[in-house]
């Protein structure tokens, strides 16, 4: 038996936890109310988890706005200047 550091996909189904995919679309939304500093994808555009989309800025702090899934940039819904809320959806991919 191969160590796994104590995880086993077996014991996570029998423990009624099904694997998790990744999901068709991703609406990667504001956590807060802050300012668009930059945008760095585009439609069209390929990124991977954990790839900088966006950034923010609030407070004086600037916050980078990152995927959790890889995926096809497919909308852009916000420029540098525009003011988000929290929720607002700021880029989709699929």
């Amino acid at each position: 038996m191969t160590d796994t550091g104590g995880y086993s996909s077996r014991r996570a189904t029998m423990a009624g936890m099904a694997p998790f995919k990744r999901p068709a679309r991703q609406d990667i939304v504001s956590d807060l109310v802050a300012n668009v500093a930059q945008v760095q994808v585009a439609i069209g555009d390929k990124v991977e988890a954990g790839q900088e989309l966006v950034l923010l800025e609030s407070m004086k702090m600037e916050i980078p706005v990152v995927p959790e899934w890889e995926g096809t940039v497919t909308d852009v819904r916000v420029v540098p200047g525009d003011v988000v809320q929290e929720g607002d959806i700021l880029v989709v991919l699929e």
